[in-house]
């Protein structure tokens, strides 16, 4: 098992520095960053060829995102549960958990890309997609769902990576995946060297060929590193209990995410009501809104892996430190991004468009952000340790009631019954996140999360 974790590694990952949150924060930061530009990228660089094909990518990536959820079961489990076994010095498990991770999602891969290039036309039809932009959803969802076996495959490797405390990997794997998505994309979406301008379809052929090689990167750097995964020591037998418990701590979690994506994905459908520009607008907010949160995600996973480390050595004073630092870090950060935003978001969204009716309605928008941000980065930085702490339940049943009852069912109600369009959306979105940020930390400062050892539970 000394594949699993080398001496030197074993001797890094115990020195007290490598327990400081912000110092791993950053590789997961540009990491995130970079996955945000590889659909972005589409979104922008698609924009200039057809501005209604935005809507398009949009609407698609509104559904690929909910369903990405069933890869991040499994890699967030993953990446609590090898953890929390290094923490306790319990390394003899953690081949038969990254074997058995790794395989599942690959077959959810599978099975999801499945659903999106077969069923990709009802989904949207329910959802109320503009007919002028309806054959360019599909056919960029039915590429990406071609390949999205590789994303999964690319998630989970980056989760084990993590669990190690080793960032800096798929960081730099994430760097040529961009590059060579936005290089595709510069080919194939114009048309150049004599190809056809295929549009939408040609920035998803990129994006998926990006994530093709990103794989073949990240699964020959891990061989690498520990030697192959799929040995007769890690499947013979199939490790069904290392499976049994990824899924007790991933399904939970992944209801999290769930039922906010599914009450984004009713918010869409609202939002699809109205003009076009409305939906343009909504897809520029949501691609500024993640550089908002962007700090906050990085610092909370890099968070998630410590605490987990620590709850398996049943450090819990050192845990409570680690995670009011970082709760502290995360919300200054966003503050700070989210207001520099919103005052210069007019003309930072004039690169990208100049019609005036979406300026004018994304100018208001990002002024609303702006609390719906702070909330925001308390609720990742606390929901994330809740999680690897064990108390896992908690935060899906607050997010299940607070994002149907506060975002989805308020934003119907302010939006359409009084009228207000997006604005009421957001406003809405805004009320769900400072809500459930009150009750994270009330939930964290009770200490009940000291009470539910995983690693006993399990």
């Amino acid at each position: 098992m000394e594949k699993v974790m080398p001496a030197a590694a074993r001797q890094r990952l115990g020195r007290p520095e490598e327990t400081r949150i912000l110092g791993l924060t950053w590789p997961i930061f540009i990491e995130l960053l970079l996955q945000m530009l590889v659909g972005n990228a589409d979104q922008i660089m698609v924009g200039w060829y057809d501005p209604n094909a935005v809507g398009a990518i949009g609407n698609a990536n509104q559904v690929t995102s909910l369903l990405l959820i069933v890869f991040s079961v499994l890699c967030t489990a993953a990446a609590i549960l090898i953890s929390q076994y290094i923490g306790a010095q319990d390394t003899g498990r953690v081949r038969q958990t990254c074997a058995a991770a790794l395989l599942a999602n690959a077959l959810f891969g599978l099975a999801v890309g499945v659903v999106l290039v077969l069923f990709c036309g009802p989904i949207f039809a329910l959802m109320g997609v503009p007919e002028e932009i309806f054959g360019d959803t599909c056919r960029y969802t039915r590429i990406i769902g071609a390949g999205l076996v590789f994303q999964a495959v690319f998630l989970t490797y980056t989760a084990f990576f993590r669990s190690y405390q080793m960032m800096r990997q798929s960081m730099l794997i994430s760097v040529c995946m961009n590059l060579l998505n936005i290089a595709g994309n510069a080919v194939l979406i114009n048309g150049a060297f004599g190809l056809p301008a295929l549009g939408a379809a040609g920035a998803a052929v990129s994006s998926s060929l990006s994530r093709i090689a990103g794989v073949l990167a990240i699964s020959a750097l891990f061989r690498r590193r520990f030697g192959p995964l799929f040995t007769g020591e890690s499947l013979r037998p199939f490790p069904w209990g290392q499976l049994r418990r990824l899924l007790q701590i991933g399904v939970p979690a992944g209801g999290e995410s769930v039922s906010y994506n599914l009450s984004q994905l009713c918010i869409q459908a609202a939002c699809n009501r109205f003009a076009l520009f409305v939906i343009n607008t909504r897809v520029y907010a949501n691609m500024f809104a993640n550089l908002s949160y962007m700090f906050a995600s990085a610092v909370c996973q890099a968070a998630q892996v410590v605490v987990a480390r620590l709850m398996g050595s049943e450090n819990l004073a050192q845990t409570n430190r680690q995670v009011k630092r970082t709760l502290l870090a995360a919300v200054a950060v966003s503050a700070l991004v989210s207001s520099l935003l919103a005052v210069f978001c007019r003309p930072l969204l004039s690169l990208f468009t100049k019609d005036p009716q979406t300026l004018e309605l994304f100018q208001l928008i990002m002024l609303i952000e702006i609390p719906l941000e702070l909330g925001r980065a308390v609720n990742l930085v606390i929901s994330r340790s809740l999680q690897a702490c064990g108390d896992i339940r908690f935060p899906v049943a607050i997010c299940i009631i607070s994002a149907w009852i506060t975002a989805a069912g308020g934003g119907a109600v302010l939006a359409v019954v009084f009228g207000l369009g997006l604005p009421g959306l957001w406003t809405a979105m805004a009320c769900d996140e400072c809500l459930r940020a009150l009750l994270f930390l009330w939930r964290w400062r009770s200490g009940a999360w000291k009470r539910r050892p995983l690693l006993a539970s399990l």
